[in-house]
């Protein structure tokens, strides 16, 4: 039985570090800091002023006007993201069979300023002033819906639900379809869950900093670590049967998608879980579904919660998995903050672009110290003989999930 490989070859980022793959891996080696306070509203009844924010982000250049309307902001950057891909992939989507192409993507947060918008309506003017794209501006499955629908991609498409942990099960889910048959996949997450509306709904999470200064607020593994800062944005990434990309003529693969898993602590909708078995679990599945053995880990990029209690589970079964400071870990997402469903999605990239360029991306605010239990890289380690990444990623709830990411057999991608 021939078994079909799947490879990433166009990767699209709209994210705080910036737009495209160039922008945003400049940004990361330069460890510019993203997060920042929110000035486009009014922030002194919410409990943090701050967010980690896409500047410098023009809808227009990439979403029509008549679709502007139906949509939100976070189906914008996914729209942008998906032909940021496209074209980081030399993959033109309508001159394939639209049979072979199909989308999925992470969702969670979902259209909020549309929704905000909308219920204003409803309450000031009354329900004729609602506008019928209420019913799917704000859907989670509206990205994947948009995507398929303009580009024609007719495959198997879809959306998942698990909140941070989100870009790592749709990675898994394209991998499935593409062992199942399909050419190419476009896969990921953008949120924007930074409107007035959206943030209320944060402000009773008990993982969320109350720190107002930038440099302080989100420092994943800090003993005094104060919570996390919500961010917006993600990626897009292009994958595809390698067999396929070959016979087009893709460019060389960024990285191979060697084995992926799940799991669920099933403890409680928001407490976390009283150990880290599952997490643990979860990553080991994950190295094992590879073919590999915790040694042959060379980078792992952590979930990164900011939450002293999250960040000990995570902490202990990476130990537990690699044994103490076994493994660099990187946290990049220091300058973004977290990105709800865009997150895990955005730390693919960063794997991706780590194996490509053999360069493990330093996190942000973060001091390493000889004596804690992970080896936190804090400043870019260039020519690493980077052959694998892990990337770990969980949800609130009880997600778990985990990826891993090895260099192309065709070595790796000239840049």
């Amino acid at each position: 039985m021939t078994v079909r490989r799947s490879v990433i070859t166009g990767i699209g980022v709209v994210a705080p570090t910036g737009i495209g793959v160039t922008e945003h891996w400049k940004n990361t080696l330069e460890r510019v800091c993203r997060i920042g306070p929110i000035q486009e509203f009014d922030t002194s009844k919410l409990p943090s002023p701050l967010a980690g924010r896409v500047t410098g982000f023009d809808e227009s250049a990439s979403v029509e006007s008549k679709l502007r309307v139906q949509t939100d902001r976070w189906t914008w950057m996914a729209l942008a993201a998906g032909r940021l891909a496209f074209e980081d992939a030399a993959l033109d989507p309508h001159r394939h069979d639209p049979f072979e192409l199909s989308v999925v993507t992470a969702s969670a947060s979902g259209g909020n300023a549309f929704g905000q918008r909308e219920i204003h309506n409803l309450w000031s003017k009354g329900p004729s002033a609602v506008t019928a794209y209420q019913s799917i501006g704000w859907f989670y499955a509206a990205s994947s819906g948009q995507l398929s629908i303009r580009d024609q991609l007719k495959g198997a498409c879809g959306v998942l639900v698990a909140d941070g942990a989100g870009g790592v099960d749709a990675l898994a889910q394209a991998r499935r379809l593409i062992a199942r048959g399909t050419g190419a996949v476009v896969v990921g997450g953008t949120e924007a869950p930074l409107s007035p509306y959206a943030m209320a709904c944060q402000a009773n999470r008990a993982t969320l900093s109350r720190d107002p200064e930038p440099a302080t607020a989100y420092r994943p593994f800090a003993a005094d670590s104060p919570g996390h800062v919500p961010g917006e944005g993600g990626a897009m990434l292009v994958v595809e049967d390698a067999e396929w990309a070959a016979r087009r003529g893709a460019p060389a693969p960024y990285a191979e998608v060697l084995g992926t898993a799940s799991t669920h602590d099933a403890h409680h909708p928001t407490q976390p879980a009283p150990d880290h078995r599952q997490l643990a679990r979860a990553i080991r599945e994950a190295v094992v579904r590879a073919g590999l053995t915790p040694e042959q880990i060379d980078v792992v990029f952590a979930d990164g919660a900011g939450e002293p209690l999250l960040d000990r589970r995570e902490s202990d079964a990476l130990v537990e998995v690699f044994g103490r400071r076994g493994v660099p870990v990187a946290v990049p997402k220091t300058a973004t903050g977290r990105l709800c469903s865009g997150g895990a999605a955005l730390d693919l990239s960063w794997a991706a672009l780590a194996l490509a360029h053999d360069t493990v991306p330093p996190s942000v605010n973060l001091t390493a110290r000889p004596g804690d239990d992970l080896e936190l890289v804090t400043a870019a380690r260039e020519n690493a003989g980077l052959r694998t990444a892990l990337v770990v990623a969980r949800g609130e709830g009880g997600f778990n999930s985990a990826a891993v990411l090895g260099l192309p057999g065709s070595g790796r991608r000239t840049l």
